[in-house]
C-alpha cells in the first residue's frame, strides 16, 4: 500500500503499531506488518504479509467470538494477575503479559487528516471526551457551529453520568471495526486497516452497528459472552457521535444526525 500524504509515514507506523499490538495477544488473526519505506517522490509505503483474503462469508459468525475473547482478554489477565499475587511462589515478571490500567495508546492516531491523542487516561469517560469528541472544536471553528456548541455544553457535564455504577475494564480495540475491515482465509476471519487503542468494549459495537455490513449471528455471538451492560443504549448513543468525524470531514450532511443524537442524549 502506498500514499502519497506527507503524513503517510507516521499514519503507517500507527498501523503498524496496532497489527503487532492485535497479532500479540494471538486470538484474531491479522496480517503481518514487514516494514514501513520512504518513496522517492515523498510519500511512503507499507509492506505487509499477503494473504489470499475473501469477503466474509461462511464464517460470518465467528468473528463475534473472536472479537468477544479479545475484549476479555485484558479482564481475564487481570484476574489471573490477581489470583497468582495470592499464591505462594515468585512470578517471572519477564514472561507475564502485562495487564493494562489506563485507557489510551502510545502512539497518536490519524481519523484521515485529523489527529487522534491517544494520551493514558485513568478513566474511560474522560478519555472519550477529550480525545475522541475534541473535534467539535473544528466544527465550531470551521463552521461556527451555535447549535452544536450549545448542545455540547449541556451534553459533556451529563457524560460521566452515563457511565455511573459501571466498572469499564480497558480493552485493546480495533475500533474501526465494519465489513469493510474484516476478511477471511481458509484458518478463519482476518481484521485489518486498525485504529487501535485501549478503550471500552462497547464503543467497538456501536462501530460496528453504525456503519454496518455484518449479519445479526455477529452481535449475537458477541453478546453471548459479553452481555449488554446497563445503560447500553445511552451509551450506543453516545458513540455515535463518531459522525462528528465524519461531518468534520465531509461536511453538513452529517450535520442533522450528528445534532439529533445529542439531543436524544440530553432527554
Amino acid at each position: 500500500m502506498a500514499v502519497f500524504w506527507t503524513q503517510a509515514w507516521q499514519m503507517f507506523e500507527v498501523e503498524v503499531a496496532n497489527l503487532e499490538a492485535i497479532r500479540s495477544i494471538g486470538l484474531v488473526q491479522a496480517p503481518w506488518p514487514i516494514k514501513v519505506i520512504n518513496l522517492p517522490g515523498g510519500g511512503a509505503a507499507f509492506v505487509m504479509e499477503h494473504l489470499k483474503m475473501r469477503s466474509l462469508s461462511s464464517q460470518a459468525s465467528k468473528p463475534g467470538d473472536q472479537v468477544a475473547d479479545l475484549h476479555l482478554y485484558n479482564q481475564k489477565l487481570r484476574d489471573k494477575l490477581r489470583e497468582e499475587a495470592n499464591t505462594v511462589g515468585q512470578r517471572d515478571e519477564g514472561t507475564e503479559p502485562k495487564h493494562v490500567t489506563k485507557f489510551g495508546f502510545h502512539m497518536v492516531m490519524c481519523c484521515s487528516f485529523i489527529p487522534q491523542v491517544n494520551e493514558w487516561q485513568d478513566d474511560w469517560s474522560t478519555f472519550f471526551t477529550w480525545h475522541r469528541l475534541q473535534v467539535l472544536d473544528l466544527i465550531e471553528k470551521d463552521c461556527a457551529e451555535q447549535e452544536a456548541r450549545e448542545l455540547w455544553s449541556q451534553l459533556q457535564v451529563k457524560i460521566l453520568d452515563l457511565f455511573c455504577g459501571l466498572e469499564i475494564v480497558p480493552t485493546l480495540l480495533h475500533s474501526d471495526l465494519w465489513l469493510g475491515n474484516v476478511a477471511e482465509d481458509d484458518l478463519g476471519p482476518i481484521i485489518y486497516d486498525l485504529a487501535s487503542f485501549c478503550g471500552h468494549s462497547e464503543f467497538e459495537v456501536a462501530i460496528a452497528l453504525m456503519f454496518g455490513g455484518f449479519p445479526r449471528s455477529f452481535f449475537t455471538a458477541y453478546h453471548r459472552m459479553i452481555p449488554k451492560a446497563p445503560g447500553f443504549d445511552k451509551q450506543q448513543l453516545l458513540y455515535q457521535l463518531f459522525n462528528l468525524n465524519h461531518w468534520n470531514h465531509f461536511g453538513k450532511a452529517y450535520r442533522s444526525p450528528s445534532l439529533s443524537t445529542m439531543s436524544k442524549l440530553l432527554k
